[in-house]
């Protein structure tokens, strides 16, 4: 009974940090309205800056080279800020991805990027294999917020999965925190729960 009651608390514990780390902001700069959007498995390609958010330095460019990265999305062959935030997007839209080191490079030097760095990509699909580019980009308005930010649908859904999973975990800790109060220490284990 007591190494559940543990075990509660400390994955109650564990979830809590998870959730207190930053995730990745997206930003819709051009939305765009489509039939076929990016979904896990797709080969795309992908124009992008990338610079670093502490200095504004430029580290990488796509535009520079003239040519678009090629990559299967959400297979892992790239850093998981992109594999997680560029799905469900269309052909044409931009996006701007605030990326922290935890879904970026970590605690690694990368060539012209320091360990630990926040990394700001700006990023344009430009195809998904096997998907007839649109004939004219339709763009829609993007929404915004009280504060007259923009806001994406992926961030909107991102803070109402956030807050339900803070709830749940709440619960769990309510929970857990009423297993070791009926844990008096007697010998006598409490199974009124």
């Amino acid at each position: 009974m007591r190494f559940i009651t543990l075990s509660i608390a400390a994955l109650a514990t564990v979830a809590s940090t998870v959730l207190a780390g930053e995730s990745v902001k997206i930003e819709v700069t051009r939305a765009v309205e489509c039939e076929r959007k990016t979904q896990k498995g797709d080969k795309i390609s992908v124009h992008y800056r990338g610079t670093l958010q502490s200095d504004g330095k430029q580290f990488d460019a796509s535009y520079d080279r003239g040519t678009p990265l090629d990559f299967v999305v959400g297979k892992g062959s790239v850093i998981k800020g992109w594999d997680d935030n560029l799905l469900n997007m269309c052909i044409g839209e931009k996006r701007t991805l605030t990326i922290p080191p935890e879904f970026g490079y970590g605690d690694r030097n990368m060539g012209p990027i320091p360990a630990g760095s926040t990394l700001i990509f700006e990023t344009e699909l430009m195809g998904i294999e096997g998907v007839k580019a649109p004939v004219s980009i339709v763009e829609k308005p993007i929404e915004k917020s009280s504060t007259g930010k923009a806001e994406s649908v992926a961030d909107k859904a991102t803070e109402g999965v956030k807050a339900a999973v803070e709830s749940k975990i709440a619960e769990a800790v309510e929970a857990a925190k009423v297993v070791l109060a009926d844990t008096d220490g007697d010998g006598q284990e409490h199974n009124e729960l």
